[in-house]
């Protein structure tokens, strides 16, 4: 197994707990730090500072595990602190269950030349060594946890070279991508939220000499953030202010914009949705540019959601869902019926008003500001992926929310609210609207139907499973709509839609919805 080596020197007792941070953010369930020194040397300062990091509690009580040998704490993942000085033998390991702590979480090992060869070989190996008048520390790793470390330490160089360079990291959120979030704060000044975006890895080649990343049009930068925050900004709506960027890298230091959820205690608010969808609206009733100016001479181009986007999405259905309902695979006949409905569907939008997309305007990317009044009650927190579309997808996306069970009835409301704020501004045209609404819905609800069985069978992520009920109760909201009869006829056919007598049409006579 091949190891890397970093260093890091450490002036100071706050270096060393900095570096306890520092590791904090960069650990895995699973890995294994051992811990190298002499007595004096820092390990239990480390030790201390990297488990309140995973607690995020800065006064945690952490005692040294010298007599108990071992200490475990119920942190962001179970973290568990061993002391092995007073070890008799390796053996006695067994009796303290080193192997099942491991399984459950991450393991720090004190005086690990105590445990013999017990140690997993992808352990990584922290030394702490006298230097001048600190502490030099050596950090030796497997590669793939050796990156993590070295990744968390660009962030705190980064964060230095901001002006941030002494302030406390905590863990603050994840998303499905391989971005991640946390929050920087320093006495005297308000919190920051750092944003670790690492640059795309695109992924096998599978249509047309492009990736699956390419086709959909996945942001592969953090530059398309950037881009989109000051058009967004400049069009009045309530997005982070960067502070500081290192784009190369994919590191953003921002604005938080708070703390209060836009659910209530876990549940939908219809005058939050009602706040939201009018915000959209105000939204798509200005012209938004497709090249955004980044720096002199340096632009982003906002793609167009496609054809091509939309139908490698939507056949994520057949390639995962569809499996997992039928138990086989699509064949090819399937595949063309598929194709030839859906393309047909695309047609109709070609008449459909676009405007620029967010892609995922929903509840974890909606902050409420309760103190606030009209649309900067609602801060927006994820866009990279915006593109220029059906400006129908959004509302979809909002009210048809994929990560909480919006009821009929809020649903709406939320499209009530839309349709009167557009066509308050001017000649709107809701039964067009309505269409568009349907189509979209029906083609994000397919997509994450596949997504969620592909979090699932692929990636080790059961947990997605829960919210397919909800997507298909969705999704037949949408085939409801006389549009979508061809597409509801298909997937009935093929064991895709399981209810098919549930939901009446999405927009009745007065735009409303009720349920069979």
């Amino acid at each position: 197994m091949t190891a890397s080596t970093l260093e890091r020197f450490l002036p100071d007792e706050a270096a060393t707990a900095m570096l306890g941070q520092d590791l904090a953010l960069a650990l895995r369930p699973g890995d294994v730090l051992a811990l190298h020194g002499d007595l004096g040397a820092g390990k239990s300062t480390l030790a201390r500072s990297l488990i309140r990091t995973l607690a995020d509690d800065a006064d945690l009580e952490v005692p040294s595990p010298t007599f108990t040998l071992v200490q475990s704490y119920e942190a962001r993942f179970p973290v568990h602190h061993f002391d092995l000085y007073r070890l008799s033998s390796p053996a006695e390991l067994d009796e303290l269950g080193f192997d099942e702590m491991l399984e459950q979480g991450a393991v720090l090992v004190e005086w690990p030349e105590k445990a013999g060869d017990r140690l997993p070989e992808s352990a990584a190996r922290i030394e702490l060594l006298e230097q001048d008048d600190g502490r030099l520390a050596r950090i030796t790793a497997p590669a793939e946890v050796e990156a993590r470390i070295a990744r968390s330490f660009a962030i705190r160089d980064f964060l230095t070279r901001s002006g941030w360079g002494a302030a406390a990291r905590t863990h603050f959120i994840g998303d499905a991508s391989a971005r991640s979030y946390e929050i920087v704060t320093r006495p005297g000044e308000q919190p920051r939220v750092l944003m670790n975006s690492p640059r795309l890895v695109l992924g096998p080649v599978i249509r047309d000499g492009k990736s699956y990343a390419e086709i959909a049009h996945t942001a592969q930068t953090v530059a398309a953030f950037v881009a989109i925050d000051g058009a967004l900004h400049e069009g009045g709506v309530s997005v982070p202010t960067i502070d500081a960027q290192d784009i190369e890298n994919g590191f953003l230091l921002m604005e938080h914009l708070g703390t209060e959820h836009f659910l209530a205690a876990g549940e939908p608010v219809a005058t939050r949705y009602a706040a939201a969808a009018e915000l959209l609206a105000a939204i798509h009733g200005r012209q938004w540019p497709s090249r955004i100016e980044l720096a002199a001479g340096v632009f982003h181009e906002v793609p167009d959601f496609d054809r091509d986007a939309m139908m490698i999405e939507v056949e994520l259905l057949l390639d995962w869902y569809f499996p997992a309902m039928t138990g086989r695979q699509a064949d090819e006949t399937v595949r063309a019926g598929f194709r030839q409905v859906w393309e047909a569907l695309f047609d109709r939008l070609e008449a459909a008003e676009k405007s620029i997309v967010l892609r995922d305007f929903h509840s974890p990317n909606i902050i409420w500001r309760a103190d606030r009044i009209g649309h900067d009650r609602c801060g927006i927190i994820d866009f990279q992926d915006a593109l220029i579309g059906p400006s129908a997808y959004d509302v979809a996306s909002l009210a048809m929310d994929a990560r909480v069970t919006v009821p009929l009835e809020i649903e709406a409301t939320t499209l009530e609210a839309y349709i009167a704020a557009r066509s308050a501004a001017g000649p709107f045209d809701a039964e067009a609207f309505a269409e568009a609404f349907a189509i979209m819905a029906a083609q994000r609800n397919s997509k994450i139907l596949g997504i969620f069985i592909r979090l699932d069978r692929r990636d080790g992520k059961p947990g997605y499973l829960k919210h397919l009920p909800r997507i298909r109760d969705y999704l037949g909201r949408a085939l409801a709509h006389p549009a979508l009869a061809p597409l509801r006829d298909f997937y009935q056919r093929h064991g895709l839609e399981h209810d098919p007598e549930k939901w009446k049409p999405v927009f009745g006579k007065d735009h409303a919805q009720t349920k069979r």
